[in-house]
């Protein structure tokens, strides 16, 4: 009797820790899905944001052409590359920086209700983006200690359940949001 009450106990444990890391890898890939919205986002509003820059300052293509650039390379990293996200995410970051510092020279330019609107949704897509990050990494910090504490971490490798990389900002200078005050 006691050998049948050890084995439904250890049944038992053995369901709710695999439920567990079941959930808590279905939270984080929920979490990067909040992430990758406001990334789509955040592509989508580039073009009106260059274009309207390119109407005031047409000799300043290189700076434009870096910030597609960039675009296009955050666009292109491979779904699950949350390293190659951050880096590429970093460079777009950078790139969004020279172009509201060439958009300074412009005063038309920054007093231009359209690029005044495009200038608010990006304030507004990095603040959820920062918001979708926290989430993310918090949900990343709970998965992760689940794999590796005892005893769930021995059913973790036994079904496969792995670690996931944090998103975080290569470059320190780069952690906070790009300056969209004009």
């Amino acid at each position: 009797m006691t050998f049948i009450i050890l084995i439904v106990v250890l049944a038992l444990a053995l369901g709710f820790f695999y439920n567990k890391l079941v959930s808590l890898k279905n939270r984080v890939e929920e979490g990067w899905s909040g992430i990758d919205v406001q990334l789509k986002r955040r592509y989508d509003l580039i073009p009106n944001l260059v274009n309207t820059v390119k109407g005031y300052s047409t000799h300043e293509s290189e700076t434009l052409e870096r910030v597609i650039k960039a675009r296009n390379m955050a666009m292109s990293v491979g779904a699950g590359d949350v390293a190659g996200q951050a880096q590429a995410e970093s460079a777009l970051a950078g790139s969004l920086k020279s172009l509201f510092a060439l958009a300074e020279s412009y005063p038309d330019l920054k007093a231009n209700t359209a690029f005044l609107d495009l200038q608010k949704n990006l304030a507004e897509i990095e603040e959820n983006l920062a918001n979708s990050r926290r989430y993310y990494n918090a949900l990343v910090r709970d998965n992760n200690t689940a794999v590796e504490a005892f005893p769930s971490n021995l059913i973790a490798n036994a079904f496969s359940f792995h670690k996931y990389d944090y998103f975080e900002l290569e470059n320190k200078e780069e952690r906070s949001n790009p300056t969209v005050q004009f």
